[in-house]
């Protein structure tokens, strides 16, 4: 067939103003405006190849390279736009001129599954959404050999549905509108390239897909801007002010680090006169304490021998009181702790939970009877119930209070741990600070075989009867390999029976953060009973973050924080820094290896090694994943005053022991919450650092965090210098170098930052902390 060539002039774009939504102040739904130039420009393609070249300022650039030649039919070309069918794929596509942009669809008239690879994207460097985000250059060799042949699920792997090439003298941004069954196909066999594939599953009623094509600057804030404006254009942007117009809980996460507080102690070793438990420990109750740990409690076995030493030794040392601490805990939250032949002397109030029936008894009841028993047998040897725990909870809320830490973001690891003691919840609300609990609907377990919390559910049928199935008929797996995965849109009910039964017990939680929510790993169900697109998992999982938002009136976060779900979550665990210590064996398996992340478990019930060993990083996962060279802030200067992210919890801002100051530095240029894992003895062993990084952080971040982030420059060549600024009066100049930079007659020590807020001033060089 003939070459044909459509050529068309387009208007260019002006990211800052849409039409109809300009004020009389310059500004666009209480956003500073982001001015990003007029740029004139026009389009060539070839219909045979789906070749698309862009020309602005005298210089062509393709937007897609050509795939192969394929058979052309039913051409039209109006001069405002160009259509054509390709018949032997069953596909349609339409290119029409747009005020500011080119607008590309392409649509599949097959009935059955079909699918089709375009653009084939090629520039000198990239700005792709990975997590916060991510400048590649395409010669660049670890990013090569990371990506070689690597295929990701974009809703899944970018934070934002979009992406951008540079080219010589700008940059084409590509906004997808259809954010689902969308893959993208890395070539690292030269410069790194990549190509753009969409499915249409024959589930799917939905049959197109297609991007809007920008020119822009080649800079982050033009490109992120551009989507931005996008949002506010389609509705689907909500800053944190409306958000918190319907809770004004959001406030307190303004300035707050957040920290996971892990204790899961009954009763503290300071509650027990150590002496009087030597000598007054009845045989029947350590024979029975013994029996249930041997019996009910995984590892108990090993537990249980501390009682052995508990008089064989001279003294109590420190590995016999955490272990009999923990064991009494363990036994404390046992149903089965109750024998009436032990526990005969009862007072008023254990014989009132006993009456009405131990298997009634919620949880919080429950542990509350336990209590009452073990105190009824020990006596004096322990101190009043209401101080149980204290020194290793409240206490150390309290001593946080006190330090300077005005607000907290603090979450369990689940709600048992505020079952055990809902004092806690309590104070810590009672403090200023948001509390709440981990919870998760991805995964399920067969009904009796669970092997955690979340997993389990009261309505045993969802395994069978709700779960995800593959194309293939295959039912998809759940975390880790274990279960199955669970069908968003059948689980609110359970979702619902779950959280009423919790608040049901009188625990205070204000916030609830939802794992992989935010994600992206979604699934199209193929279960005959219960069809699902993508889409509509989706929205199953928008609607629970929504349910605990209106209906508990919660602050919501979720792990990811991908931007569908920037209406609904005022927070996100994922976008700074996300899991990858799966990607190697000296991290993950070989706990031989210095930079091996550690075990999920604590000697004394507090931060599991996991969370609390320090360690070093590879310089190649330094690059991938924390290089301010590579980093830029695309999520940021779209969501900046919208949704509060920091990292992944297994990368916390102590965990990288060589990293720790790039991380706080890092933490103020891009106002994010530092991360901690704290318990009483992770607080005493980092109090210092934590109270002096968080003054100068939670100050800036109470300003930062109200406006947008408005602008992003790199100040040298090397990169090492960058700025990023909010609103129109704060600025931060970040120097991650080991030299002083000079910044307009102000002079930057190495590994430190300049914040200007309007005209004041303040250079903050954090202090490492002292390794233990």
């Amino acid at each position: 067939m003939k070459k044909i060539i459509a050529i068309i002039m387009l208007a260019a774009i002006t990211a800052s103003v849409l039409a109809g939504c300009k004020d009389d102040n310059n500004t666009r739904g209480g956003e500073v405006n982001a001015q990003i130039e007029d740029v004139d420009f026009s389009f060539n393609v070839d219909p045979e190849t789906f070749a698309l070249e862009i020309e602005s300022g005298g210089m062509t650039e393709k937007a897609s390279e050509p795939l192969d030649k394929m058979k052309v039919s039913n051409v039209k070309n109006s001069g405002d736009q160009i259509s054509w069918t390709y018949p032997e794929k069953q596909m349609d596509v339409e290119i029409e001129k747009k005020a500011r942009y080119v607008d590309v669809t392409i649509k599949s008239s097959k009935a059955e599954e079909n699918s089709f690879a375009w653009p084939i994207v090629t520039g000198d460097g990239y700005m792709l959404p990975l997590n916060q985000g991510k400048y590649i250059p395409s010669d660049d060799q670890t990013w090569k050999e990371y990506l070689s042949e690597q295929e990701m699920k974009v809703i899944e792997s970018f934070s934002m549905p979009f992406f951008a090439a540079d080219k010589s003298e700008y940059s084409l941004m590509y906004i997808i509108k259809n954010a689902y069954n969308n893959e993208i196909v890395f070539n690292t066999d030269n410069a790194i390239q990549f190509t753009f594939h969409h499915d249409f599953p024959v589930i799917n009623k939905q049959k197109e897909y297609g991007f809007r094509i920008y020119v822009t600057k080649k800079n982050p804030t033009a490109v992120a801007k551009t989507y931005k404006d996008y949002l506010i254009e389609q509705g689907e942007f909500k800053s944190l002010a409306d958000k918190a117009k319907e809770n004004s809980n959001i406030e307190k996460l303004y300035g707050a680090p957040h920290a996971y507080f892990w204790d899961r102690t009954v009763i503290s070793e300071e509650n027990i006169q150590w002496a009087k438990l030597r000598s007054n420990l009845p045989e029947k109750l350590r024979l029975w304490i013994q029996e249930l740990l041997k019996t009910k409690v995984e590892d108990g076995a090993e537990l249980s021998s501390a009682f052995d030493d508990l008089n064989r030794l001279d003294y109590v040392d420190k590995y016999t009181i955490n272990r009999i601490v923990k064991s009494l805990s363990a036994v404390m939250q046992l149903k089965e702790f109750y024998d009436s032949k032990i526990f005969t002397d009862l007072d008023e109030e254990t014989q009132r939970l006993l009456s009405s029936g131990i298997e009634k008894l919620n949880t919080v009841e429950l542990i509350d009877l336990n209590k009452l028993l073990l105190k009824s047998v020990l006596g004096a040897a322990v101190d009043p119930i209401e101080k149980w725990a204290d020194a290793n909870t409240i206490d150390v809320i309290k001593d946080m209070k006190q330090s300077g830490l005005d607000n907290m973001w603090i979450g369990l690891d689940d709600w048992q741990e505020g079952f055990i003691k809902p004092a806690f919840v309590k104070e810590a609300e009672s403090l200023g600070y948001l509390i709440g609990t981990y919870d998760s609907y991805h995964s399920i377990h067969e009904p009796g075989k669970e092997k955690w919390t979340t997993a389990k559910f009261k309505d045993t049928s969802l395994y069978e009867h709700a779960t995800v199935t593959d194309k293939n008929g295959k039912k998809i797996v759940g975390f880790q390999g274990e279960g199955r995965k669970l069908n968003p849109t059948l689980a609110l009910p359970s979702v619902e029976e779950r959280v009423t039964s919790i608040f049901n017990t009188g625990l205070a939680f204000n916030s609830w953060f939802l794992d992989t929510d935010g994600t992206g790993e979604i699934f199209d169900d193929y279960s005959p009973e219960h069809v699902t697109t993508e889409e509509e998992d989706i929205q199953a999982r928008i609607k629970r973050m929504a349910y605990l938002q209106k209906e508990w009136k919660l602050v919501v976060g979720t792990e990811g924080g991908n931007d569908f779900a920037n209406q609904t979550v005022a927070f996100a665990h994922g976008i700074e820094t996300p899991s990858f210590s799966w990607m190697d064996k000296d991290m993950s398996t070989n706990k031989e290896s210095e930079y091996y992340v550690g075990r999920y478990y604590s000697s004394n019930g507090g931060v599991p090694e996991l969370f609390a060993k320090q360690i070093p990083l590879k310089d190649k996962y330094k690059k991938l994943f924390l290089d301010s060279s590579y980093t830029i802030p695309l999520y940021k200067l779209v969501y900046n005053n919208s949704v509060i992210t920091t990292y992944w919890w297994g990368w916390g801002t102590l965990k990288i022991e060589d990293e720790i100051s790039n991380r706080m530095l890092y933490e103020i240029l891009y106002n994010v919450p530092p991360l901690y894992h704290l318990d009483k003895h992770e607080w005493e062993k980092h109090k210092e650092t934590i109270v002096n990084h968080s003054k100068v952080w939670s100050s800036f971040s109470k300003k930062a965090i109200k406006e947008e982030m408005t602008d992003y420059k790199v100040l040298t060549e090397d990169k090492l210098v960058q700025m990023t600024e909010y609103g129109k009066a704060l600025k931060v100049v970040a120097n991650f170098s080991e030299a002083s930079f000079n910044f307009q007659g102000e002079v930057i020590p190495a590994k430190s930052a300049l914040i200007l807020d309007g005209n004041d001033k303040t250079i903050y060089t954090p202090k490492e902390p002292t390794m233990k």
